[in-house]
């Protein structure tokens, strides 16, 4: 089944996987050949992989992209960015959302430590750093976005090889519909400021700024699918604290813990993800 996008044939689709920002449906492959045979799609992200661009640059907007493909009663699957729209999903659309899996998410991005409420996170200056290095220079941003995630990771080179090749191309004619299953590696490009006229680059300083301001901390109690959370210990991007405190917010969660292991788990530790994956949706 075609990872590009929720077509028609989505209506047999039992598990749905949500990638990450900058990535592709590719980074799912390895995990998706161990699911033992159980039905799976995995739609690009808007403006990623050569998919059509959301309405708008906001979560919402976003998420009804992806509602308006997603056959009822999924098991929706996100990692990342993929976590924060499959929980926004689960909320906006819980029709369609039978259960969910959160790998290496949060419900807030930045961290939060002037309310009482605190939450743990990347610091504001890292994330705005984050924002104005893309729109100056997109490449050397997605590389050392990619070198973050493989913090914490056993076989660090080997992760990063292969979150490399799953990267969204940037550059108009670095890829096309052809490849939005396939293993890309950017090439090299010069230095440029993002414009209006690249989709993919808008795109992702959209993503961006969705991880920048999202906050979904106030609809997590009203979220009543059963929720399977699994998320590195070494996590550097989404700190693990984090996700303790989403199982604790969650009215219906499990988290599982995977010791040695950062944020790419989709990547790092494939076979496990699947096993409780399986587990979860044959239960």
């Amino acid at each position: 089944m075609s990872a590009a996008g929720l077509s028609t044939a989505a209506a047999a689709t039992d598990i749905v996987l949500l990638h990450g920002w900058g990535l592709t449906p590719a980074v799912w492959a390895p995990m998706r050949s161990l699911l033992g045979g159980r039905r799976s799609s995995a739609p690009a992200l808007p403006g990623h992989a050569g998919a059509a661009a959301a309405n708008a640059a906001t979560l919402a907007a976003w998420s009804e992209h992806l509602a308006a493909r997603l056959a009822p009663a999924a098991t929706l699957v996100g990692w990342s960015l993929g976590a924060m729209l499959a929980l926004d999903l689960a909320h906006r659309y819980p029709a369609r959302v039978a259960r969910l899996v959160l790998i290496g998410g949060t419900a807030r991005f930045v961290a939060d430590d002037a309310s009482p409420a605190a939450w743990p996170g990347l610091a504001p200056a890292t994330v705005e750093a984050f924002r104005s290095g893309f729109a100056r220079d997109p490449h050397a941003t997605l590389k050392r976005f990619v070198a973050l995630q493989c913090l914490g990771e056993a076989d660090r080179r080997c992760v990063q090889t292969q979150l490399g090749a799953a990267l969204t191309a940037l550059d108009i004619g670095e890829q096309g519909d052809e490849h939005r299953d396939a293993h890309i590696s950017p090439p090299a490009a010069p230095t440029r400021a993002v414009t209006p006229t690249d989709r993919a680059p808008v795109a992702l300083a959209d993503g961006l700024a969705l991880l920048a301001g999202s906050d979904l901390r106030a609809t997590l109690a009203q979220i009543e699918q059963p929720c399977l959370l699994i998320h590195g210990e070494h996590d550097a991007l989404m700190p693990v604290a984090a996700a303790r405190a989403m199982a604790h917010a969650l009215p219906a969660s499990r988290l599982e813990i995977l010791q040695g292991s950062g944020h790419a788990l989709p990547l790092s530790r494939s076979a496990d993800c699947a096993r409780l994956i399986a587990e979860f949706w044959d239960a």
